[in-house]
Order: structure tokens, then C-alpha cells, then sequence
């Protein structure tokens, strides 16, 4: 069931690249992002530049062409230095991922192109207030008119909303037809008429990362912009979340790497009672346990972007399997790298306290690890 996917000799160059830009030009501005609660524009810039943007766009729509694994180690390097800049090229996978999967080629012709050059981003719409672990129930609806679709209603939770170009839309388009088989997926326009944008969520972390409702008022989509056939959409939608919860498996390795990296270097400076505390067993011990965390969760994110790259059955397992594991010992690594530093964990001229806070969403977005454990749970009983 488990077979280990090393990274290439051509993956290696990729990280070794990403990490060059991120050391450059993402990290040094990674406080001041947070702080500020502003979108990381010379993240995207360096991003666009550099061609990691959209890296996962095909090679045959003006894209690299990359891997899964080749993205998801890009998310890695990029969380690393910055989670909310990770977001980029994470979200524009998510986003135009339900166009690689369903959608015709004209659709992916009209929009992949200018995503891969960087001067469009993606974003991805399907949950709502009342609609987040059950997608099914969302009240948003595309009710056709002629050869049209006229779109109403509101999307909640969306990763830089107000930023991305495109959005890939749900929405019911038979009322009343059978429940999670009349949802059908649009890609909708940043300059649609009707389509506006909420106020932007105030966070506890990835607060570069502007989150906001998407806001349909009578907004007209033409019939070639639906993805798929109607009523394809919630298929669609979950086969989209098999492949990017890999990329969210692959930010909380990145944050939970960032965080280590910054605790070993503090716990080897740092004197207590005339030595460095990294003498110390106990530190010895969180530090190893710390490690073979973060050890464990890429290997298996590794694996689940293998699987990914193969469209393997088990893809729906090992995705969510990844990003449970990897999110839980985000979570662990990085508050076991405050507590390293003791009260200068606490306080933001560090950047741990930053990591912590951002690796909490990665138990929470593109599915509850609580629902990840049900995907799992039945998956292996089925």
C-alpha cells in the first residue's frame, strides 16, 4: 500500500532554485507581510519571475509543466520562509485544477495560458456559511437562461478573493434534482457584472493572504464557461481536493520546517547555566521527536504527490492521510519551537510565534482533519 517516492535529481534543482528566491525575496519580507495583514506582492512578482507561479500549468498551454511533486515541494520551499506567500501557487493549483480535470480543451486554452505567464491567479469557490464539511447542502445556485447561466449567490472562506482573476464557482443547477448530483461547476470572471467581493477576514495567521466572500448578484456566465457537463460539479470539486490536499500537506512541511530550522539555531546560541541549551537531554529529546515528525509527514507527502502524478486508486486515501499527518505535526513542530525559545517564542521579533499561527489553518482548510479521518475511516473499511 506504501511505496516511498524519492525526489529526483531535476526535483532537487527545483527546491534549490525556490529556496535561492526564497531566502531573497520572499522571507525578508514575511513579518512584514503578517503584521501588516498585506497581500505579498513581491512574493507573486518573485513567483511570476521566476516561472513558480503556476508551475503545474501543461507545458502545451504555455506552462512548466511541472510534477505534483515538483509543486508541492515549490508550496514546501515557499512556506518555509512564508506560508502566506505559499497561498500563490498553491491556490492557482487549486483553483484551475477542476479545469484540468474536467474541463473541455477550449475552457483550458481560453484560461491556462495567461496563468501560466503570471498575469492571471485562480481561485477556487465552494464552500459557504452553512456549507463547509457538507458541500452538498450550498444554496448557491446557476439557473440557465437560454445558452446563459444567470449565478446568485454567496461563497465563503475563499483564499485570495478580491487577488485571482478566475474563480472556479459550484452552484446548483437543478433545484430539484438528486442531492450532490445536480451541482455544476463555472469559471467566473473578476470582471463579471454583479460578481463583488466581502470584507476581508481578519485571521489568526496566513494573514497576507486576503480570505473573502465571493458576492453573486444576477451575475450572467456565458454556456462555455461551464466546467464539464452539468451536474458534474461536486465530482469535479472532490476529485480536485484528492490532489490539493497534497499541496496543503506540503505548506504545513514547509512552515513545520521553517520552525525547526529557526529552533536549532536558537537552541545552539542560547546559554543557561553556563552552556548552550542544546546540551540539554530534554532539548535533545523535543528536537528529535520534532524531527522525526517532520521527517514523516514528507515522506508521505511525497508519496501522496506520487500518487497524485498517477491518478492511483488509493490517491483519495494517501491525500487525505498526508494532509492530516503533515497539518498535526505542523501544529506540534511549531509550538514546540515556541516553547524552545521560551519567552522570546512568544514575542513577534521571532518568527516561530508567526509559524504557529499559520500552521492552525492547515488542520482547518480544504477539509477538517476531523473529515479527513472520516475520508480515511472509509476508505479503508470500503
Amino acid at each position: 500500500m506504501f511505496d516511498l517516492y524519492q525526489p529526483s535529481e531535476e526535483h532537487e534543482e527545483i527546491r534549490a532554485a525556490v529556496r535561492n528566491v526564497v531566502e531573497k525575496k520572499i522571507t525578508p519580507f514575511a513579518a512584514e507581510v503578517d503584521a501588516d495583514s498585506r497581500y505579498p506582492q513581491e512574493a507573486h512578482d518573485a513567483l511570476v519571475e521566476t516561472d513558480f507561479f503556476a508551475a503545474h500549468i501543461p507545458e502545451e498551454h504555455g506552462g512548466m509543466g511541472a510534477d505534483a511533486l515538483a509543486v508541492a515541494i515549490i508550496i514546501e520551499e515557499v512556506a518555509r520562509g512564508c506560508a502566506s506567500s505559499s497561498l500563490i501557487p498553491a491556490v492557482n493549483k487549486l483553483g484551475s485544477m477542476p479545469v484540468q480535470l474536467g474541463g473541455s480543451e477550449e475552457i483550458k486554452a481560453k484560461y491556462f495560458p495567461s496563468v501560466a505567464r503570471g498575469e492571471a491567479g485562480f481561485s477556487y469557490g465552494l464552500s459557504e456559511r452553512e456549507a463547509g464539511s457538507d458541500t452538498a447542502s450550498m444554496k448557491t445556485r446557476a439557473l440557465a437562461d437560454g445558452d446563459d447561466w444567470i449565478l446568485n449567490g454567496v461563497k465563503t472562506w475563499i483564499t485570495n478573493a478580491g487577488v485571482s482573476d478566475y474563480y472556479t464557482v459550484m452552484a446548483v443547477t437543478d433545484p430539484d434534482g438528486a442531492r450532490g448530483r445536480n451541482i455544476s461547476a463555472f469559471v467566473v470572471e473578476k470582471s463579471d457584472e454583479g460578481f463583488t467581493f466581502g470584507e476581508r477576514e481578519r485571521k489568526l495567521g496566513i494573514k497576507g493572504s486576503p480570505t473573502r466572500e465571493l458576492l453573486f448578484d444576477n451575475v450572467r456566465l456565458p454556456g462555455d464557461r461551464i466546467i464539464g457537463a452539468p451536474g458534474e460539479g461536486l465530482k469535479i470539486a472532490l476529485r480536485t481536493l484528492d490532489h490539493t490536499r497534497v499541496t496543503i500537506a506540503a505548506q504545513a512541511v514547509g512552515i513545520a520546517q521553517g520552525a525547526l530550522d529557526y529552533a536549532l539555531g536558537y537552541v545552539k546560541e542560547r546559554q543557561q547555566f553556563g552552556k548552550n541549551i542544546a546540551e540539554n537531554q530534554a532539548i535533545q529529546f523535543m528536537l528529535a521527536d520534532m524531527g522525526m515528525k517532520l521527517e514523516a509527514a514528507r515522506q508521505l507527502t511525497y508519496t501522496a504527490a506520487a500518487k497524485s502524478e498517477r491518478f492511483d486508486d488509493d490517491l483519495t486515501y494517501f491525500g487525505a492521510a498526508a494532509k492530516a499527518f503533515a497539518s498535526d505535526a505542523a501544529m506540534e513542530i511549531t509550538t514546540d519551537a515556541v516553547q524552545l525559545l521560551g519567552g522570546a517564542g512568544y514575542v513577534v521579533d521571532h518568527p516561530v510565534e508567526r509559524m504557529m499561527r499559520d500552521a492552525k489553518i492547515t488542520q482547518i482548510y480544504e477539509g477538517t482533519n476531523q473529515i479527513q479521518r472520516m475520508v480515511m475511516g472509509r476508505k479503508l473499511i470500503s
